[in-house]
């Protein structure tokens, strides 16, 4: 045999030196969850190690990942029931939980990259990620909430916002908002291919954001399709998008390499909240290595094509890369 592939395996030195990828901690994008309240630390039943945080604990909890070399953080609101309406109106609200979130992040964390979410959900008081009349999705009606919210996210202090609504149109509508209030620097991260996916499960009982009322397959993606993802990323690139995310991450592999070989966007993956518990939940019960499974599972994201994983696990792998 001239060709045996064992050599170049054959000890811990080669196979470093011939690794194709690599993981890093400027990979990541750490989500977080916010709350009301003081002295807050509230763990996500079916997230472990996964905590909601009133905004004196968030800091706290910013301040040691930085201390770990995590330098992107993703916040989310869990917006209490008596504040949601219809409208999402504390979704724009200037004193709102989330505005005051992030301001409070970047006043103590100037040079951290925040990454804010642009949909209805947390505040609508129907769950979904759009305003509903008479069970529908209103497409262009939704806009006008998002700008509104976008703009309050960048006046608070986000460096990218980044809607997840799937409402089309979207992304050009928040370039306007962003450029005619004197935000050109800000970011637009589109949840370019977002699917309806059963994945999600463990982060709306986080926020408690599950739809009242039916599903969200009118705007979300069917998970039956690829081709659709290109045309999604046709047009948020045309609209002025600067990243483009696929969402979920694990059963999205080959979206994510499709997206990839067709845009020259950095690509960003969410290894989202039902990935994370899948493993943690199989590592408790002891059927798999979890440490082991983690790193398997991101490095498959990164080989598939993606620059930025927004990822649950982000801290511990950092943790897991100081040992």
């Amino acid at each position: 045999m001239i060709r045996r592939p064992r050599r170049n395996r054959q000890t811990e030195a080669i196979r470093n030196l011939v690794q194709e990828t690599t993981l890093g901690i400027n990979d990541f994008i750490y989500p977080l969850f916010v709350i009301e309240g003081q002295n807050q630390r509230v763990e996500v039943a079916s997230m472990p190690g996964i905590n909601r945080f009133s905004i004196d604990t968030l800091q706290e909890e910013v301040a040691a990942c930085v201390d770990l070399g995590i330098k992107a953080f993703a916040p989310f609101p869990s917006i209490p029931e008596q504040l949601k309406d219809k409208y999402a109106s504390q979704s724009h609200n200037p004193e709102g939980l989330y505005a005051r979130a992030i301001r409070e992040i970047k006043k103590n964390f100037p040079d951290v990259a925040i990454f804010s979410d642009v949909a209805m959900d947390p505040y609508s008081s129907d769950g979904h990620d759009g305003i509903v009349e008479n069970g529908v999705i209103l497409n262009d009606e939704t806009l006008e909430v998002l700008g509104k919210m976008a703009l309050a996210q960048a006046e608070a202090g986000a460096d990218v916002v980044a809607p997840s609504d799937m409402m089309d149109g979207r992304v050009a509508h928040l370039r306007h908002v962003l450029d005619e209030n004197g935000y050109q620097h800000v970011g637009i991260m589109s949840y370019t291919a977002k699917y309806a996916s059963a994945f999600y499960g463990p982060f709306r009982d986080a926020l408690s954001s599950a739809p009242k009322k039916g599903d969200k397959k009118t705007y979300q993606m069917n998970p039956a399709n690829s081709r659709e993802a290109l045309l999604e990323a046709e047009l948020d690139i045309a609209e002025g998008a600067d990243y483009l995310m696929v969402k979920p991450a694990l059963a999205y592999l080959d979206i994510i390499k499709s997206l990839r070989e067709n845009s020259h966007l950095p690509i960003a993956a969410y290894n989202v909240s039902g990935e994370y518990a899948m493993v943690k939940a199989a590592a408790q019960k002891g059927w798999l290595d979890g440490e082991k499974a983690m790193l398997e599972s991101l490095l498959s994201i990164k080989r598939a094509g993606a620059d930025i994983i927004l990822s649950y696990f982000a801290k511990e792998f950092a943790q897991l890369q100081q040992r």
